[in-house]
C-alpha cells in the first residue's frame, strides 16, 4: 500500500486578504482605525471589555460577509490525493468554509468564544455580536477566542509537532517575520520541500530546498496544486 504524502500549509493574512478581510497593513483597513494595543492585549480587555467586544464584532460581521476565494479552494483539491494539515495564522474560518478538513488555528478563530473563568469553556457565537452580559455557564463573561498579543500560543507546540512530519511544506501568505509562528518552517524536516508563496518579499533566510512563487494566492495555489496533484 502507497504511504500518502504528507503536505502542511502554513496561512497567514495574505491569502485572506484576497477575500477582503482586512490585514494589519491595509491602508483603511478596520485595524489602521485602531492601536492594537487598546483592542487585542489582556491589559485592553481589563481596561475596556466593551470597546474590545465592539472591535471583534467589527471584524466578525466582516469575515461573515467574505468568501473563501480560489487558494482556499485549491488547498480543498489536495486532499483528493495527500494528508493535508493546514495550521493557520487567521481567526476566520475560510478554509474550513471552503471544505478542508484539518485545520489547526494559532490565534484562535473569530467566530467562537470562551469563558474568562475557564478557558476550556469555548461557544460558537450565533451571528456576528459578543456583548457585555454574554455568559458562560458558569457566569463568566465570554471573550473573543483569541489569542491577544502577550499571551501564549496553546496550539504551537502541537503545530510544531506536525510541521515535523511534512514531506513538502507550504506557506501562503505569510512574511515569516511574526514570531512564535515563523519558528514553525524550522520544525521541518531538512528532506521536506518548501513551496513559499508571497507577492512580497518573504524571509527564507537559512531555508533549503525553496521554490519561491512571488504571486498572489488565488494565482500560484491553483498552479502548484495542479502540479501536485499529476506529479506525485
Amino acid at each position: 500500500m502507497k504511504i500518502r504524502k504528507h503536505i502542511v500549509v502554513f496561512s497567514g493574512a495574505g491569502i485572506s486578504a484576497e477575500s477582503g478581510i482586512s490585514t494589519f497593513r491595509d491602508s483603511g483597513g478596520l485595524w489602521e482605525k485602531y492601536d492594537v494595543k487598546d483592542v487585542a492585549t489582556p491589559e485592553a480587555w481589563r481596561a475596556n471589555p466593551t470597546l474590545v467586544l465592539n472591535f471583534y464584532n467589527e471584524r466578525r460581521k466582516q469575515v461573515l460577509e467574505a468568501t473563501p476565494n480560489a487558494a482556499h479552494k485549491a488547498l480543498v483539491d489536495l486532499e483528493k490525493k495527500f494528508e493535508v494539515t493546514i495550521i493557520t495564522q487567521n481567526v476566520d474560518d475560510l478554509h474550513e468554509r471552503a471544505g478542508s478538513k484539518n485545520v489547526i488555528h494559532l490565534h484562535g478563530e473569530i467566530r467562537k468564544s470562551r469563558s474568562t473563568y475557564d478557558p476550556q469553556l469555548v461557544y460558537k457565537i450565533k451571528g456576528w455580536e459578543l456583548n457585555p452580559g454574554d455568559r458562560c455557564e458558569q457566569g463568566s463573561q465570554l471573550r473573543p477566542h483569541i489569542v491577544w498579543f502577550g499571551e501564549m500560543v496553546p496550539e504551537m507546540e502541537r503545530a510544531q509537532d506536525i510541521t515535523s512530519t511534512a514531506d513538502i511544506l507550504i506557506t501562503v501568505g505569510t512574511s515569516l517575520n511574526v514570531y512564535p509562528a515563523a519558528n514553525l518552517v524550522h520544525a521541518a524536516p531538512r528532506s521536506s520541500q518548501l513551496l513559499v508563496v508571497d507577492p512580497n518579499e518573504v524571509n527564507v533566510d537559512g531555508l533549503q530546498n525553496v521554490v519561491y512563487y512571488k504571486d498572489k494566492a488565488g494565482v500560484a495555489l491553483p498552479v502548484i496544486v495542479e502540479h501536485l496533484l499529476a506529479n506525485y
